[in-house]
């Protein structure tokens, strides 16, 4: 098989569309036509069953897609491990971020750390929930991802690296009937409560539900916000009550920092009795397929959390 041809099948197959896939591929839709012919007549089999409106895979192509995206994954591996004999002086390294923040190690720094030790390894840096990033590194699509997920969450088949265990908090408006409490229970919350959740898929979606899970009461009526900082505004206005890393309302480092301090229209941040509602923060990969300039990623990772 030409990798060329895997590529472009793989293309379509994200696509379902011919016209989208070429374009995708920088290619003439013919030639792209013609190449995944090639490749089915290589394979002795169809690989899409084509109507005027759609574009699907067949049995054959089903089987075939992941499959090629190991081949190709495992081709980027090869080329990065031969890149390191020359001192990791080029090649690339495709990362998966959570969107929150990890409070023992500043992710920031830590790309800009990498980038002063290694300049020509280009960063392809993707943002995406928690589980389907950790997806991405199983089939081969990322090399590391930072997630949103603890270690029972992680898929099996993947190592991990701890980074935060970050306390969760409850945030609920100055006027709440729990305002003046310091520590609650979930189940404390009223049945009519609002919650004002994170993005569905993530891993502090899920570490709530988790939560609630275990206080044995169900979420509640709610709605999603993609935003950290606008679920805090919004349960401040009254909108309803949330919960957040307590360090999206608090920097730990400040001296003298205290919840109430920095939360909008006096709302009021409230400790979680259940001390296993926290968020945690792994970094996740696959050690059998780990290239030069992921491992050194890693080492830089494991460089700033023992700083820290």
């Amino acid at each position: 098989m030409d990798l060329r041809h895997l590529k472009y099948f793989l293309a379509v197959a994200e696509t379902r569309n011919f016209t989208q896939a070429a374009a995708s591929c920088y290619v003439a839709q013919s030639a792209l036509s013609q190449q995944i012919a090639r490749l089915e007549k290589d394979v002795g089999a169809r690989l899409f069953s084509r109507t005027s409106r759609s574009v699907r895979l067949t049995a054959a192509g089903e089987l075939l897609e992941p499959l090629a995206r190991r081949i190709l994954a495992d081709v980027d591996t090869a080329r990065a491990a031969l890149d390191a004999l020359s001192g990791l002086r080029r090649g690339r390294l495709r990362l998966g971020l959570v969107q929150t923040r990890a409070s023992s190690v500043d992710l920031v720094e830590v790309m800009a750390d990498y980038h002063a030790r290694y300049p020509g390894i280009d960063l392809h840096v993707t943002n995406a929930p928690s589980a389907e990033m950790a997806a991405s590194v199983l089939a081969g699509d990322l090399d590391i991802a930072i997630v949103g997920l603890g270690p029972r969450q992680i898929p099996d088949g993947l190592d991990h690296q701890v980074l935060a265990a970050d306390p969760l908090v409850l945030i609920v408006p100055a006027d709440h009937a729990l305002a003046d409490r310091g520590t609650v229970d979930l189940a404390d919350l009223p049945e009519s409560h609002q919650l004002i959740q994170f993005t569905r898929g993530s891993g502090l979606r899920r570490q709530v539900e988790a939560a609630f899970a275990r206080a044995g009461v169900e979420p509640g009526q709610h709605f999603q916000v993609g935003q950290i900082q606008d679920m805090i505004r919004l349960a401040a206005r009254g909108i309803g009550v949330t919960v957040v890393p307590r360090s999206s309302v608090l920097d730990d480092s400040a001296p003298g920092a205290s919840l109430r301090d920095v939360l909008p229209y006096g709302a009021r941040a409230l400790r979680i009795a259940d001390e296993a509602a926290v968020h945690t923060i792994c970094a996740v990969h696959d050690s059998k397929r780990l290239a030069p300039a992921a491992a050194a990623f890693l080492e830089v990772v494991e460089r700033h959390a023992i700083r820290d």
